[in-house]
């Protein structure tokens, strides 16, 4: 078993990791203390999606290369940590088959959930976790932040994706082995002209490598469109299913669904 990784009953169990909040000083974000405190959060959050890199380990340790061919990790954001806090991955009843979906998580020494979810290798029966949420739209008359998006808008396309970040090395050298670096590359951003100024933050990701690997030094196509679009008490949200495409053979080798939400209290249009 690798360094960093250790089993514990039926569990794979990574290292105790402290993620370093990079982003504290960027305006209107909820990354900033400021800006965090003021809407309610106990100071300025880390991005939901660097906790999927803390699974890095595991995946690496128990499925290798495979997962990095056909893979998927879908996580729920449910705890937002801060600066510096412990937090750690671990992976439930592990197995090694060659098509499988595992329950997963990170958590705090607390025992707090940080997120909830699965990894999956090839093409299990069981959907992967956030595939398997029921999407729900709102009333036109619910939404401010977002009244100008729509089911079915198209986000803006790109042709000269590359991987800025999450490089492999070793065994893997030359691919995209960080989920963070496969996020960067997937994130399709909200249709031209539609968001209106609220503080922001992810509620969920799902990433599914169809056929990999994504290396680093190859430009891709980026496509993606709204899939729901809604409001909670607190907030307003948006579901884009995103999917980054081969130039030279036109196929799909990897897609991302992923929910966002914006805060009502950080909104003039709700004050």
């Amino acid at each position: 078993m690798p360094e960093g990784v250790m089993k514990l009953e039926d569990k794979l169990v990574a290292d105790w990791q402290q993620p370093v909040n990079r982003w504290a000083d960027l305006p209107n974000s909820i990354h900033n203390d400021s800006v965090a405190t003021k809407i309610g959060m106990r100071g300025g959050t880390i991005p939901g999606t660097v906790h999927l890199n803390h699974f890095v380990p595991l995946i690496q340790d128990l499925w290798g290369m495979k997962w990095y061919e056909q893979g998927a990790i879908s996580m729920y954001y449910t705890f937002a940590t801060t600066h510096k806090e412990d937090v750690r991955a671990v992976m439930v009843n592990p197995t090694p088959a060659d098509s499988t979906k595992v329950d997963a998580y990170v958590e705090t020494p607390e025992e707090r959930i940080v997120c909830k979810g699965s990894l999956s290798l090839g093409n299990p029966v069981e959907t992967n976790y956030v595939a398997s949420l029921p999407l729900e739209d709102s009333p036109r008359s619910e939404l401010r932040i977002l009244d100008r998006m729509k089911v079915g808008m198209e986000c803006p396309e790109k042709d000269d994706v590359v991987a800025t970040e999450g490089k492999g090395s070793g065994a893997y050298e030359g691919i995209v082995v960080l989920p963070t670096g496969l996020f960067q590359m997937l994130q399709a951003g909200a249709p031209t002209g539609t968001l209106k100024q609220a503080v922001g933050f992810y509620g969920a990701t799902e990433i599914r490598i169809v056929k990999g690997p994504i290396h680093i030094d190859t430009e891709y196509r980026r496509v993606g469109k709204v899939i729901c679009v809604g409001a909670s008490p607190k907030t307003e949200y948006v579901w884009i299913d995103s999917q980054l495409i081969d130039k030279t053979t036109g196929e799909v080798i990897a897609e991302m669904r992923q929910f966002t939400r914006f805060m009502k209290a950080s909104s003039e249009l709700w004050r």
